[in-house]
């Protein structure tokens, strides 16, 4: 998928924005992205292959209900459970099955294009971060707080404030808020339906757990994809050269699930044929 996207950038992009407001040393800007490879960033999903803990009977069918509500926002297309699967499939045609600890199975003749492998990632990923909440929405306490009427669970607090969340019919929903002096009654709720990831995010920086000028926005972090395509694409590299910017792609695509769809759509918003890029 990087070199895919990477050939897309080269064609359309020659410079991105960031390379159009500075001069661009190509030396400086490979130090800059080989710093940016041990930057640290806040809640990145679970690794691939990572086996998530079981699940009771009754919990299978809650999982795989909200499996399918996320990945339908993705554009998959969740079939009724099958012998204790979860079918899915991407443009009509089969792609994969997800069992009740979030483990993915597959056929090679289903995955057998870069996009569809791709694809398959993005089960992978949505499966084990649905799985992560949730465990955690069972086993969390309900939120008691004056004025709360809606059934949320609290999921994690730290230094006043809290990130909750509640299942519905239409998906989970999750939110960060501040306790009161008092710890009675909660303020300045952020919401999130659906996007576990930014609330967890959210809570992080929010609490201080993580300081903020030390997060990076997907809108950044496209950026810097985009510079690293660049750098490949103009500059003459030494093989481990190569590497770091390869890892750092892959990071940022494990980061930002909708990656490639980003960037084709600044792609076609930021081109312009009739100007001369800046240097």
């Amino acid at each position: 998928m990087a070199k895919d996207i990477n050939l897309l950038i080269s064609f359309y992009h020659p410079l991105s924005r960031l390379s159009k407001i500075i001069s661009i040393n190509s030396s400086a800007v490979l130090l800059v992205l080989m710093t940016i490879k041990a930057a640290p960033f806040c809640f990145p999903q679970n690794q691939k292959g990572r086996q998530p803990k079981e699940v009771s009977k009754v919990n299978k069918e809650l999982y795989f209900k909200e499996l399918g509500i996320v990945l339908s926002r993705s554009g998959f297309t969740a079939l009724p459970e099958q012998d204790g699967f979860l079918p899915v499939e991407y443009e009509g045609r089969p792609l994969c099955r997800v069992d009740a600890t979030g483990s993915v199975f597959y056929h090679q003749d289903n995955v057998n294009t870069l996009d569809r492998e791709a694809a398959c990632r993005r089960v992978t990923d949505s499966a084990t971060i649905v799985q992560e909440y949730m465990t955690l929405l069972e086993r969390a306490p309900v939120l008691q707080a004056t004025g709360l009427n809606e059934p949320y669970r609290a999921l994690a607090e730290f230094n006043g404030t809290v990130l909750a969340g509640r299942q519905t019919d239409h998906g989970a929903k999750f939110v960060t808020w501040d306790w009161s002096f008092n710890h009675t009654s909660l303020n300045q709720g952020n919401y999130y339906e659906g996007d576990y990831s930014g609330a967890k995010q959210d809570f992080a920086v929010r609490s201080g757990l993580v300081p903020h000028e030390r997060q990076f926005t997907p809108e950044q972090l496209i950026e810097i994809y985009q510079q690293c395509s660049y750098v490949a694409f103009s500059c003459a590299l030494s093989r481990e050269q190569e590497e770091v910017i390869q890892e750092i792609q892959d990071r940022i695509q494990d980061l930002v699930p909708d990656c490639r769809e980003r960037i084709i759509q600044s792609l076609e918003e930021h081109d312009s044929p009739g100007l001369e890029p800046t240097m």
